[in-house]
């Protein structure tokens, strides 16, 4: 192989190694981004489970 070559396949792989860096860091924020929405939308779950039973608690018989 000569020397030119070389450098060019070297230069390619340290940028690959880079890139992939950079797509690990996205990757790993998404994550933490989608771990805080689960917890959001489970909590407006469990705050939309807990007004149902309060307004089903309240509710009065169609005879009064």
């Amino acid at each position: 192989m000569n020397e030119e070559r070389l450098v060019d396949i070297e230069t390619k792989l340290a940028h690959q190694d880079q890139l992939i860096y950079e797509l690990n860091d996205v990757v790993t924020k998404q994550q933490g981004q989608i771990m805080q929405i689960e917890k959001l939308c489970d909590s407006l779950v469990n705050r939309i489970r807990a007004m149902d039973e309060v307004q089903t608690d309240d509710e009065r018989p169609p005879h009064y």
